[in-house]
């Protein structure tokens, strides 16, 4: 998709096939314009090429040019299926190109062309008067960076019984590395699941806010990314036991967020979610590893 060398690369080679008036170019110099052409649509490889008998040198040059942002469009299409099926081709296909030509590739892995796409969605006019399109592309992007997210063991609620029930209130958690959370202030999640379901897509909207938006939790189960909305309470318990957070704190927690005659069984409710559906990959009682 991309050439070898980057941008910066390419520029240091034109710069010393510039510096030697009247003497040809090698072929890596004309490599290095080539790219440049491609990559930034620089112009200066047309002294380097001739008319055809059909057609100019502008033309052929820009049959590259052309196929090279194409591709990116369908690039970025591939991460970002349900984003373009909101958008629809026309205007997806323009926004791409203004993304590319602001945020250049500038690595030979494909995977991380739109890894800016979400904030360039969420600054640049008149995208960023949609939080729904940003927080769609946002989605999307934390559900391919699960599928992508390492290996790493699962434990489920057997795992547990090696430790005596009585010392669980100073058990820590390790999150699987596909596990993000995500806070929504749009209803971009349900927007996703209609299009994913080939659906007409609900109105857009602000369902949330700033201090109570949307909590998601994004994770891979087995092979399949998953998402799902998490109450407050759960989506608390979550971003503490990420943070190290003993069961015990965590209950304590949980009794003050709601009813404290409850709380232990709420968290341990929330604790068998976990387990269930693959989002942690270890316990820890006093430094001894249950994973």
């Amino acid at each position: 998709m991309t050439a070898a060398l980057q941008l910066d690369e390419a520029n240091e080679e034109v710069h010393r096939a510039d510096a030697k008036p009247g003497q040809a170019p090698s072929l890596a110099e004309i490599q290095a314009i080539f790219q440049q052409a491609v990559l930034s649509q620089d112009v200066s490889l047309l002294s380097f090429i001739c008319d055809s008998s059909r057609t100019d040198r502008q033309v052929l040059l820009g049959v590259y040019q052309n196929a090279y942002i194409l591709r990116l469009v369908e690039v970025v299409r591939g991460d970002h299926p349900m984003l373009a099926a909101y958008l629809g081709d026309e205007v997806f296909d323009e926004m791409v190109r203004a993304y590319v030509a602001k945020h250049p590739s500038r690595t030979p892995n494909a995977r991380w062309v739109a890894c800016r796409l979400p904030d360039f969605l969420k600054t640049q006019s008149p995208y960023r008067e949609h939080a729904e399109v940003h927080e769609l592309a946002r989605l999307e992007f934390s559900l391919n960076m699960a599928f992508d997210a390492v290996d790493a063991a699962v434990i489920d609620l057997g795992n547990l019984a090696v430790f005596a029930p009585e010392t669980w209130g100073a058990l820590t958690f390790v999150p699987h590395p596909s596990a993000q959370r995500l806070d929504l202030v749009s209803n971009a999640a349900e927007i996703w699941l209609a299009l994913k379901s080939e659906e007409a897509p609900p109105d857009a909207e602000l369902s949330g806010s700033v201090d109570e938006p949307h909590r998601l939790i994004v994770w891979r189960d087995g092979v399949v990314p998953k998402f799902r909305e998490l109450k407050a309470e759960e989506a608390m318990m979550w971003d503490e036991a990420v943070k190290g957070m003993s069961f015990g704190t965590l209950c304590e927690l949980c009794a003050v967020f709601d009813d404290p005659e409850t709380a232990p069984l709420r968290a341990a409710g929330y604790l068998n979610s976990w387990l269930g559906t693959g989002m942690l990959s270890g316990a820890t009682l006093t430094g001894q590893d249950a994973s």
